[in-house]
């Protein structure tokens, strides 16, 4: 790589630092870039500051926003009775993906994991229950995920919600589509056969 001029060698080391991207990648990129018109590299470098000054955390919801309030949470056509509870605004948008919610959300930030320090006061659940508390909310969907993590998250949850008025509710696990028994390991099929339903 010493081959390059020094600017181009610092573009490449950026970019691989960049999740997903390794050296080769990151080369190609730095290369594209290098040939790209002005104007798209300038677009490209405009856009990464100005995510860095303008996205924050919607103050109801807490997933990523460029305004106090989020797209979402400012939907009048979205069922505020019904809230989803994810990790990370990611999952948030893998559920907006899939078209099958109009609900609205409340992002943890996170999952309870005791081994690496973060207990219930380092994700947004005293948040959580404040908007239980305050809100006519009717019902909580826990969607975080499905490792030892996600689901002591749920079963926490669960317990803190069991005060309240509201129903809780856990999204289904199990067999993906297309999903050939055989190569899905036990956990899931369990969990698929406990979730099963009328046909």
């Amino acid at each position: 790589m010493y081959h390059y001029p020094a600017s181009l060698r610092k573009l490449i080391k950026s970019l691989a630092k960049l999740p997903g991207i390794g050296e080769k990648t990151a080369e190609r990129l730095a290369l594209y870039i290098l040939r790209a018109p002005r104007l798209e590299a300038e677009q490209l470098a405009r856009s990464i500051l100005e995510i860095k000054e303008k996205i924050r955390l919607c103050t109801r919801c807490f997933a990523m926003s460029d305004s106090e309030v989020c797209h979402l949470c400012s939907d009048t056509t979205r069922n505020p009775a019904v809230l989803c509870v994810v990790e990370q605004p990611a999952d948030m948008a893998s559920i907006e993906k899939s078209g099958a919610f109009n609900g609205c959300y409340h992002t943890l930030g996170g999952a309870l994991s005791p081994m690496d320090g973060i207990g219930p006061d380092e994700i947004r659940i005293k948040e959580l229950i404040l908007r239980v508390q305050n809100g006519d909310i009717e019902e909580i969907i826990l969607a975080t995920g499905t490792n030892v993590e996600g689901e002591a998250t749920a079963a926490y949850l669960a317990a803190q919600l069991e005060a309240y008025p509201v129903k809780v509710t856990r999204i289904a696990s199990g067999v993906p589509m297309g999903g050939d028994l055989k190569y899905v390991d036990q956990v899931t099929l369990q969990r698929a056969l406990e979730s099963r339903h009328d046909v």
